[in-house]
């Protein structure tokens, strides 16, 4: 049983309200992200990761003072798994010898890093006599270039897929309404990070391919009852076909979005450090997203003309009997 039945609103007599509330939030997103940016991660900037593990366990803050007193700025230590195992992440480190040779300057890296490594463990044994590293990574800068670039190109290749794909399925104006919902989407989660500074890596990346995903569902579902209604209702204007399109609908997106949520909420809440940045991304993509199809997708495709006409074809007179000779 539908609990909420069938919502009765004018959703596309509020899309001038919705158009200002977007823009507002894509203004304050770009503004933030080229002033401020993003704070990226150890997967792209580089750096050093060092994973602590101690016979008891012992508190982050603990870890933070102790390594920063000692002179490490701008490190991120947070748990591994459990309060025994800690994990620090590094900046990448000034050099003071640069060598020529790409080989002999890898070799001098990682010679650094495992210095560097021991050092931190030094400093960490004060604390603890039985601190051991179980873990030790470096990613060079290269590297976090080389993840910038791909991580961007995977993003465009999900949104011409997607552009192909509803184009086929539907109509172009629909296929243009779902782009600017998922641009519209990934801007404000990225605008989000940005203004809060919160740390982007590649499992917020992977979120963001996540929440195009899920936004893409809800538009597909509220894309499929209009044009279903486009052909049951003769007599109803477009912007009333979509009205009810989203009402019947709306109950549906509702109920899997406050599921979806309870089960992000208990990630973010109980999953730990590790996959934060990851419920976070789709904690806010999902209310986002959530939005986005009812008055983004919708006013979208309004606002471009979409008719009965485009969806159902008119028969030419006589076509059934073009078989009789």
């Amino acid at each position: 049983m539908n609990i909420l039945g069938k919502i009765k609103y004018d959703f596309m007599g509020k899309r001038k309200i919705a158009l200002v509330v977007s823009s507002l939030l894509i203004i304050m997103s770009l503004i933030s992200i080229v002033t401020r940016g993003l704070n990226f991660g150890l997967d792209f900037t580089g750096g050093t990761v060092v994973v602590v593990h101690f016979e008891e366990g012992i508190g982050v803050t603990e870890v933070r003072e102790n390594l920063e007193a000692s002179g490490y700025q701008n490190i991120v230590v947070k748990n591994f798994g459990s309060s025994k195992d800690i994990e620090i992440t590094l900046p990448p480190q000034e050099k003071a010898v640069a060598t020529p040779d790409m080989d002999e300057q890898s070799d001098s890296t990682q010679k650094d890093e495992a210095k560097l490594s021991n050092a931190v463990l030094e400093e960490l044994k004060k604390l603890d006599s039985s601190a051991r590293i179980s873990k030790a990574d470096f990613v060079g800068p290269q590297v976090g270039d080389e993840l910038i670039e791909q991580g961007s190109l995977a993003l465009l290749y999900a949104i011409m897929g997607i552009l192909i794909y509803v184009t086929i399925r539907f109509e172009w104006r629909f296929s243009l309404g779902s782009i600017a919902a998922l641009v519209h989407d990934v801007i404000i989660t990225a605008g989000v990070f940005s203004i809060w500074q919160v740390e982007f890596d590649l499992t917020v990346l992977a979120a963001l391919l996540a929440v195009i995903g899920y936004s893409l569902n809800d538009t597909i579902v509220v894309f499929d009852r209009i044009r279903e209604n486009f052909r049951k209702g003769r007599k109803a204007t477009t912007e009333q076909v979509i009205n009810n399109s989203i009402g019947q609908t709306l109950s549906r997106t509702v109920i899997t979005s406050f599921t979806t949520m309870l089960v992000l909420l208990a990630l973010f809440f109980f999953g730990g450090d590790l996959i934060h940045g990851f419920a976070f991304a789709l904690i806010v993509g999902v209310i986002v997203g959530t939005y986005s199809s009812i008055f983004v997708a919708s006013t979208t495709t309004l606002a471009l003309g979409i008719s009965r006409e485009d969806l159902i074809p008119v028969e030419k007179e006589g076509a059934n009997l073009e078989h009789i000779p």
